[in-house]
């Protein structure tokens, strides 16, 4: 299977490369840095799976290029008479397992999504899982994703999404305070909530997830 790889750390790159050649089956077609370069080699390279890391620093980070990646009309391969060329599929690979990344890069189209303390044995089958169209989780993800499911966080306030949407037009809480005719006080026991709800720890978390979930008008 044709593997795309996408992490900005060019060592984590030559590391996934030189472990990966190891594999059966496994051919590394291509390495991006950056999002915008996994969108455009993914469109030459046509990989059958794209490994990809969230924090890509500044552009496209991982979640759009998932999202991008995965809602990609087939296209063909060789030529306009050859068979279509489905979208590639996309496992994640990244350090970080809050419920916020969890969600949004499920979300978004992700087949699976592997933590970068897996084992090498653990990384190659999760990339045949995902190139057969299986979801490929870490074990801790898999509890994470269960522990959502089983408790569900409540639903926000009315007062909390104009909470939200002040944070999302990035005034600080004096500002939103003022807005709203509220205390500085209130504004942050209420972003205490917001946090709470969303599964996030700071305020441009919380207004990512809340654009991934539609949350704001």
């Amino acid at each position: 299977m044709r593997l795309l790889l996408c992490d900005d750390h060019a060592v984590v790159r030559a590391g996934l490369r030189a472990l990966l050649s190891s594999a059966d089956g496994i051919e590394v077609v291509g390495e991006a840095g950056t999002g915008e370069e996994a969108l455009a080699l993914a469109a030459r390279l046509r990989p059958d799976v794209v490994l990809m890391d969230l924090q890509l620093g500044d552009g496209v980070d991982g979640v759009t290029a998932t999202r991008r990646l995965t809602s990609r009309p087939a296209d063909a391969r060789h030529s306009p008479t050859a068979p279509p060329a489905p979208a590639p599929r996309v496992l994640v690979l990244t350090m970080f397992d809050t419920d916020a990344d969890i969600s949004r890069a499920i979300e978004a189209g992700a087949t699976g999504y592997l933590l970068k303390a897996e084992r090498p044995d653990e990384l190659f089958a999760a990339i045949r899982d995902a190139a057969a169209g299986r979801t490929a989780l870490s074990a801790p993800v898999a509890d994470r994703l269960l522990a959502q499911l089983r408790s569900p966080r409540p639903a926000l306030s009315e007062r909390e999404h104009e909470i939200l949407g002040q944070l999302a037009r990035g005034l600080g809480n004096r500002e939103i305070a003022r807005a709203l005719f509220i205390s500085e006080a209130t504004v942050k026991t209420h972003l205490g909530r917001i946090y709470g709800k969303l599964g996030v720890e700071t305020r441009s978390g919380a207004v990512a997830v809340a654009k991934e979930r539609r949350l704001l008008p």
